[in-house]
């Protein structure tokens, strides 16, 4: 079973401070949302923290590709490769590109203060057609 991030482990880890940084999330629509987040969340956390409507069905667990983002080409070559279980995941993402990742697996960090990230134009959900979770 592969070792998936754990952002509790993460938020234990650096409880006494945790560096602000911000990201800009472009909607389907084109529309651009600038959000402040912290150092070790993940993009489908801030997204959710931040009311955009980034879906992340399977709740981070990499059973689906529904947090799928874009990113440009300079915040992608920044991360490490994505996982074997991650790129099975991205073959199913609707509107894949060279720079596709899944949300829950972008984990922010100072080098990626100020990205940006593009919401696809849909998403496919396996589970349920139409069915998006609440964020907890």
């Amino acid at each position: 079973m592969a070792f998936l991030r754990s952002t509790i482990h993460q938020r234990l880890a650096s409880t006494v401070s945790r560096t602000i940084l911000t990201l800009t999330f472009i909607t389907p629509e084109g529309q651009a949302k600038k959000v402040r987040c912290y150092e070790g969340d993940s993009l489908l956390e801030i997204a959710h923290a931040n009311n955009v409507d980034l879906e992340g069905a399977c709740e981070a667990s990499l059973a689906c590709s529904t947090c799928h983002v874009i990113l440009d080409p300079e915040e992608y070559d920044k991360l490490e490769e994505p996982s074997d279980e991650e790129n099975d995941m991205l073959d199913l993402a609707f509107g894949l590109t060279e720079t596709s990742r899944l949300g829950c697996q972008v984990i922010m960090s100072k080098e990626l203060d100020g990205m940006t990230v593009r919401l696809p134009s849909a998403t496919r959900n396996m589970a349920v057609d139409g069915y998006k979770p609440k964020p907890h």
